[in-house]
C-alpha cells in the first residue's frame, strides 16, 4: 500500500462507505476503503431492522454482513485500521495510514456519527499538548512525560512507539483487554475525568481524584472529527456541510451517511453513499 495511487480514498467501511465503493468500482475506479475493525457498531449491535426496503425482520449484523460480502466479492481493498491525516497538494490527498502514505484523487468521508470528545475542554486544548495521533506529533514529547488514552487496541503500537522516545508513558486503556504493550509502559487502571491546566496540558485528573501530571496527552482509537483530519473543512451543527451531489467545500472530497446529519438510518446512508460514489467518479473522470 506504500506511495499507492488510489482514484477514490473512502474513510469508513458502514453501509454508505461500502455503497460508495460498490458504485465506484462498478464504474472501473479503483478504490480504497479504510475502516474499523468492526465497522458501523450501531448497525452492527441492532437487534431487529424492520425499515430497509426488502428485507424485513434483519439483524443489523446479517445486514452488514451482506453489505460487506458485496463488497469482498467486486474485489474492494479494505484495510482495518484508520487516517491519522490529510492534506492536499496540487490536487492530490495525502493520506497518512500508520507509518504510510495513500495518494488519492478524490476522498469520501462516511465515518458515522460525529467524534463524541472524550474529555471536557478537549477542543480548547487541542494543539496546547492534547493530540489525536501520537505517531505524528510524537516527536514534540522526545525526553518528556506523556499519557495515551486509548479506545481501543490499535493504540498499542502507538504507545510502544513513544516508549522510545519518551521518558516516561503512560496508558489508561478504556477497552478489556491490553496485549503487545513495552514493558517500559505503566498501564494506568480508571475512568478518564478532566485535563489538568488552562493554557497548555500539565497532566489528567481521574474520575477518582488521583492525579497524572505529564505534558503530553493523546486521545486515540477514536474516530477523529473529520474537521481536525482534513482542515479547511465545513461543519455545520457538529456534520459535515454537504449540498445534494454529496459534495463538500473542498474540491474532490465528498461526504455520506451519519456524518452528514439525521436521520441515522441504514437507507439514507446507502442512497448517500451511491450519490458520493457517483459524484466522486465523475469528478475523477474530469481530472
Amino acid at each position: 500500500m506504500q506511495n499507492e495511487f488510489y482514484d477514490i480514498t473512502i474513510l469508513g467501511c458502514g453501509p454508505a462507505g461500502l455503497s460508495a465503493a460498490i458504485n465506484a468500482t462498478i464504474r472501473n475506479k479503483k478504490v480504497l476503503i479504510i475502516g474499523a475493525e468492526i465497522c458501523s457498531p450501531p448497525l452492527h449491535k441492532a437487534q431487529k431492522i424492520d425499515n430497509y426496503l426488502g428485507v424485513p425482520g434483519v439483524r443489523g449484523e446479517e445486514l452488514l454482513a451482506r453489505f460487506m460480502e458485496h463488497a469482498l466479492d467486486m474485489g474492494i481493498e479494505i484495510i482495518s485500521t484508520k487516517a491519522e491525516a490529510i492534506n492536499e497538494a496540487e490536487g492530490v490527498y495525502n493520506i497518512l495510514v500508520k507509518e504510510e502514505m495513500v495518494k488519492s484523487k478524490a476522498i469520501i468521508i462516511a465515518t458515522g456519527i460525529p467524534y463524541k470528545p472524550t474529555l471536557p475542554r478537549e477542543e480548547d486544548m487541542l494543539g496546547r499538548g492534547l493530540g489525536y495521533c501520537a505517531t505524528c506529533d510524537g516527536p514534540i514529547y522526545r525526553g518528556k512525560d506523556v499519557l495515551l488514552i486509548a479506545h481501543s487496541s490499535e493504540a498499542e503500537s502507538e504507545a510502544n512507539y513513544m516508549a522510545e522516545i519518551c521518558r516516561k508513558v503512560y496508558y489508561l486503556p478504556l477497552y478489556q483487554e491490553t496485549m503487545e504493550l513495552d514493558p517500559r509502559i505503566e498501564i494506568i487502571n480508571g475512568k478518564p475525568g478532566e485535563i489538568i491546566g488552562s493554557d497548555f496540558v500539565q497532566g489528567l485528573k481521574l474520575k477518582d481524584g488521583s492525579e497524572i501530571r505529564v505534558e503530553g496527552l493523546f486521545v486515540l482509537g477514536g474516530e477523529t472529527a473529520p474537521d481536525r483530519l482534513i482542515p479547511g473543512l465545513e461543519i455545520s451543527n457538529k456534520h459535515i456541510k454537504v449540498n445534494r451531489q454529496q459534495e463538500t467545500n473542498l474540491p474532490g472530497v465528498f461526504a455520506a451517511g451519519d456524518c452528514t446529519g439525521p436521520p441515522y438510518q441504514v437507507a439514507k446512508s446507502v442512497g448517500e453513499g451511491q450519490v458520493a460514489g457517483l459524484n466522486a467518479s465523475k469528478y475523477v473522470g474530469r481530472k
